[in-house]
């Protein structure tokens, strides 16, 4: 999806990478100038997503919560006792942090992996020898980012879907995450998210920036 989600139609489930909630509030109490704009504009678009797709269960591949506890937590058990519809599960990520009582007491349970047919979900992407034979890792952690470079050399970091042998691995979903530049094989397929649309990237013309 463009809102930097997956969407499994059949299974109405929403799988959803790295929101790193409470992360503008941890830069402030280290004293970096973060508006609360950002904590406000990952909430509003979650909470759009969840209203446009109406699913079962919504699946966060870790880092829901970038920090120790702070008052950012309770915004998001808001959002979840919202949708009470929706059960909402995290796969544990490094920084997923607090206790398991505080996901639990929000209404979200947790786990080291999940698991629909052939999809078995992980915060960290799994080593492509480790993913079992039929199963394809769906998995975030590394914020990937596709180079997009011009002949003026202009360059254009844009967020992406990387679909690799047996594995799939999320944008970020959080407007603070920054990203971090993949480098495909020939066989690999990336999918560019840009101006609210999802776009097949011609790795073989990586050079090409329009």
């Amino acid at each position: 999806m463009a809102e930097k989600a997956l969407w499994l139609p059949d299974a109405r489930t929403l799988v959803i990478g790295d929101l790193h909630f409470g992360k503008a509030n941890h830069f402030r109490r280290a004293g970096l100038p973060v508006p609360t704009l950002a904590a406000i504009r990952n909430a509003e678009n979650l909470i759009e997503l969840l209203r446009k797709t109406d699913p079962l269960r919504t699946i966060f591949l870790g880092d829901l919560f970038h920090s120790h506890y702070n008052d950012d937590w309770e915004a998001v058990g808001q959002i979840v006792r919202h949708f009470p519809a929706t059960h909402f599960e995290l796969v544990i990520g490094n920084h997923d942090i607090m206790s398991e009582q505080q996901y639990l007491r929000q209404g979200i349970s947790v786990s080291q992996e999940a698991r629909i047919g052939a999809f078995l979900f992980t915060h960290e992407p799994m080593s492509q020898d480790e993913v079992p034979r039929g199963i394809v890792n769906v998995a975030g952690h590394i914020h990937p980012g596709a180079r997009l470079e011009g002949k003026g050399k202009q360059s254009l970091l844009l967020p992406c879907f990387w679909q690799r042998d047996r594995q799939f691995i999320l944008p970020a979903f959080g407007s603070l995450t920054g990203l971090g530049t993949i480098l495909p094989s020939a066989n690999d397929i990336v999918y560019l998210v840009a101006d609210g649309k999802v776009l097949l990237w011609d790795i073989h013309k990586m050079s090409q920036l329009q």
